[in-house]
């Protein structure tokens, strides 16, 4: 054997080694995982050692991931329900997080990836072809299902390790090192065969997508004050009525569709801090008329120099039992501006699935 050749076996053994090495195979126990869930049970189910779980949580122990591989097995029935992984967790707020719908296999949201900013998890403002893929599943049956996770881009494959069924080219928070948690909400679901593989750079099939600029007829930056309770604006038809409040305002950039996710610089409860103001100031030359097309989730009420003009409910089934309350421009709002400075409050309530504003001028 020639020393070239020598040379390629041993680094090829060593490259197997550190592969090996840097692949963690974890097995479904109380040793690794921290279960926290109304029913579970460490059990045989088909043939394989697994998690049965439904309503609650399996965090992995003290494991950072931020890039790589993870891949795992699972099986659940047709029943309606939300089941899946939280990764790059920094606390119990704030993660990214993709998972399975059963009861809308086939369809297009038969699945969803959103991320979650403290403590509101964003499908209402994140959906279509970016954001999930029809899927039909076989249920009561093992699959698999890998994600592959590269800085702002993933991947998702479910049995078939060759092609993505899905690729989401913009994840939507900061990439960082955080832990791994696997979950199911409603339906009853089996985890089996968990492994993670941490990559700087894993390999991508899907071609990287440039992110398009915002419209600029969209409105690109919002004002948002802090968060207060909804109860506040009961009853009110004008600013003046609060009664004085130190408002502290922070600066929002819409992302390139044009969305403000609120619930990033927002800390959300459902009773306390369940709305906020979105200001916008507009100097206008003469008294006109100017139209705003607005998008909310979920509720919003407009206020023009100081009094209300608009309120509108776009919350889930508030129109039909078929409503999602995904966030779109379907709303118009007439602005009777003076000559002058002009600021215009929108008051957002939230109430679940979604924190949002969008807006854009006609």
């Amino acid at each position: 054997m020639t020393l070239k050749r020598i040379t390629l076996t041993v680094f090829g053994i060593l490259a197997s080694i550190l592969f090996v090495s840097a692949q963690k195979n974890v097995p479904f126990d109380t040793l690794n995982w921290d279960i926290r869930a109304q029913k579970y049970e460490l059990k045989e189910y088909k043939g394989q050692q697994a998690l049965f779980m439904q309503g609650g949580i399996a965090l992995l122990r003290d494991t950072p991931f931020k890039n790589g591989i993870i891949e795992w097995d699972m099986a659940f029935p047709k029943e309606r329900g939300f089941t899946g992984i939280r990764f790059r967790m920094q606390d119990q707020r704030n993660m990214e997080e993709f998972y399975f719908r059963p009861h809308q296999s086939g369809q297009p949201d038969a699945n969803q990836y959103c991320p979650v900013d403290n403590g509101l998890s964003s499908w209402q403002l994140y959906h279509g072809a970016a954001y999930s893929v029809p899927y039909e599943y076989n249920f009561n049956k093992w699959f698999h299902v890998k994600l592959v996770l590269a800085d702002r881009q993933a991947e998702l494959y479910i049995d078939n390790m060759k092609t993505p069924v899905l690729h989401i080219p913009f994840l939507k928070r900061e990439p960082k090192s955080g832990g791994l948690m696997v979950y199911g909400s409603l339906v009853p679901a089996y985890f089996a065969n968990f492994s993670y593989h941490s990559m700087d750079k894993p390999q991508l099939k899907s071609t990287a997508v440039q992110e398009k600029t915002i419209d600029p007829q969209m409105v690109g930056s919002w004002s948002v004050s802090q968060a207060f309770p909804n109860t506040v604006l009961k009853g009110i038809h004008d600013l003046q009525e609060i009664g004085d409040k130190d408002w502290t305002w922070t600066e929002l950039k819409a992302e390139a569709s044009g969305i403000a996710n609120l619930a990033t610089i927002s800390d959300f409860h459902p009773q306390d801090r369940n709305t906020v103001f979105a200001r916008l100031v507009i100097n206008a030359e003469k008294e006109e008329i100017k139209e705003l097309t607005l998008g909310f989730s979920d509720r919003a009420t407009v206020f023009c120099n100081g009094r209300a003009i608009f309120s509108g409910n776009e919350t889930y089934r508030s129109r039909d039992f078929r409503y999602l309350g995904t966030i779109g421009l379907f709303d118009t709002v007439h602005l009777p501006l003076k000559k002058g400075r002009n600021e215009i409050w929108v008051a957002v309530t939230e109430a679940f699935g979604g924190w949002g504003i969008i807006g854009k001028w006609e």
